[in-house]
């Protein structure tokens, strides 16, 4: 992008790299109020990078910089504005489950699916595939990742899945966990039905189920699609996939977990983590009631750390 509006302005080689203070700025004016903010930043910071690796000198003052990118989020479009994440609650969760067919090959990995991503508080990509021919066993959940029925000291049990590789996790992996829950929303009772139905071999993907061409892996299209049908017949809100994890946390919080336990449980980065946490008023709501240890405890996480 920097090239291509320099190329356009026919400006020199020499003021691009090291790149010339005033060309920098006019760069970015030029894409105020057209960019975003974020992405505007991103460029920028693209450059500086670029500057770094190749050990080219960075003579710019980083504080006007970032006044002329802050007055560019000021004038940033409303389209280029993320909308805030929404979070699946247990109400839709519910309704959603609802809907599926428990004896239907399809809707009963889905089931499992859905409810194990929600009470595991795992991204929507750690349960799934991204293609029906993508299936790697070193990389993606398999039925042998599973561990039914731990039983804690005080002979709580749990179910463990281990997920071969995360984002985060590329080459250790990760783990996620649940315990039985009440009602139809129950990870152990819907893994079960799926197991039974489905019937999917050790080493094949924890949630494939039966197809006339064979043995299927779920994959992300198919269980969006799936979701999204029953969402409009039922003419229920659309939710994104991500807002399961956001909804997950949401509801262990409002249970009154602590918020060190559910930041572990969800395996968030501690900024990550408070960012979410201001977004969210249900959350806040229990904290910053006339109770000062439990408000002492939501600033510690909300609050920016002093520098």
């Amino acid at each position: 992008m920097f090239h291509i509006y320099c190329d356009r302005k026919e400006i020199e080689e020499e003021h691009r790299a090291p790149i010339n203070p005033t060309v920098l700025s006019s760069f970015i004016s030029a894409l105020a109020g057209t960019y975003g903010s974020s992405t505007i930043k991103n460029y920028v910071y693209g450059i500086k990078a670029w500057h770094v690796i190749h050990g080219a000198t960075w003579k710019v003052n980083d504080s006007e910089v970032e006044a002329l990118l802050k007055a560019s989020g000021k004038m940033a479009p409303k389209e280029s504005r993320k909308k805030e994440k929404q979070p699946w609650t247990l109400k839709h969760l519910t309704e959603i489950c609802e809907a599926l067919n428990p004896n239907q090959p399809k809707d009963a990995a889905i089931h499992a699916c859905l409810t194990t991503a929600f009470w595991g508080t795992a991204r929507l990509g750690e349960v799934t595939v991204p293609k029906l021919n993508a299936f790697d066993p070193n990389i993606h959940v398999k039925v042998s990742n599973v561990r039914h029925n731990i039983r804690d000291r005080n002979q709580l049990e749990e179910t463990i899945i281990f997920l071969p590789w995360t984002k985060v996790a590329m080459e250790k992996g990760e783990k996620i966990f649940w315990a039985k829950q009440d009602g139809i929303t129950d990870p152990q009772a819907a893994l079960t039905n799926h197991l039974k139905v489905n019937n999917p071999p050790e080493d094949s993907h924890l949630f494939s189920f039966k197809h006339e061409d064979g043995l299927r892996p779920m994959t992300r299209s198919i269980f969006i699609s799936r979701i999204n049908n029953i969402v409009k017949d039922k003419r229920l809100p659309k939710l994104p996939g991500h807002g399961i994890r956001i909804g997950s946390t949401l509801e262990y919080l409002l249970r009154g977990v602590p918020f060190d336990v559910v930041k572990a449980k969800g395996r968030w980065q501690s900024e990550a983590f408070k960012g979410y946490l201001r977004e969210h008023a249900q959350i806040m709501a229990p904290y910053m009631q006339a109770d000062p240890k439990a408000y002492e405890t939501f600033v510690r996480y909300a609050m920016p750390p002093v520098r």
